[in-house]
C-alpha cells in the first residue's frame, strides 16, 4: 500500500500570502508539519487534513489527492 499523497498546500498559503508559520498557527500545528505535508514527507491525519480544508473553506479534495492510478488506498 502506498502513501503517497499530492497535495495543494503551498498554492492555496501563496494565494492567501500566508506563511508556513500563520498557517500552522491558525490550525494549531507546527511549522514542521506544515513544510513536511507540503514536500510529501509526511500523511497528515484527517484532522490535520480536515483542519487545512476547512481554513481554506474548500473541500479536503481540493487540497489532498492520491496520484494517478493511485487505485491502492
Amino acid at each position: 500500500m502506498s502513501a503517497a499523497l499530492n497535495n495543494r498546500i503551498r498554492v492555496l498559503r501563496a494565494e492567501h500570502q500566508l506563511s508556513q508559520s500563520q498557517l500552522a498557527e491558525a490550525i494549531e500545528v507546527s511549522r514542521k508539519t506544515i513544510s513536511t505535508i507540503e514536500v510529501g514527507r509526511f500523511v497528515p491525519s484527517t484532522i490535520i487534513a480536515l483542519k487545512l480544508a476547512r481554513f481554506f473553506n474548500v473541500p479536503v479534495e481540493q487540497v489532498f489527492s492520491l496520484p494517478d492510478g493511485d487505485a491502492s488506498a
